[in-house]
C-alpha cells in the first residue's frame, strides 16, 4: 500500500496548488484534515469506463408491469 498522507486544512489552503500538482504527480491521495478529523481525500483523475460500470448492474432491476396495483399477501415472502 502506497504512503498515505494526511494533511490539516489550514495547511492545504496555503499550499493547495503544490498538493494539486504532488498528487497528480505521485498518483497517491492525500487526505485533508479538520481538527484531527479526516474530512476529505483527494485523488488522482481516472478515466471509467462507463459500459464496465453498467455491466455490474445488468439484472439488477427488476420491471413491474402495473407497479401501482396492490400486491397480495403471498406476494411477500413473509
Amino acid at each position: 500500500m502506497k504512503n498515505l498522507r494526511i494533511v490539516p486544512k489550514s495547511v492545504f489552503k496555503a499550499h493547495a496548488l503544490q498538493f494539486f500538482r504532488e498528487v497528480e504527480q505521485t498518483g497517491e491521495s492525500l487526505i485533508i484534515t479538520d481538527r484531527g478529523r479526516p474530512v476529505l481525500r483527494l485523488v488522482p483523475f481516472q478515466e471509467t469506463n462507463t459500459e464496465e460500470i453498467l455491466a455490474t448492474f445488468k439484472g439488477a432491476v427488476k420491471l413491474y408491469d402495473s407497479p401501482v396495483e396492490p400486491v397480495g399477501e403471498d406476494d411477500w415472502g413473509a
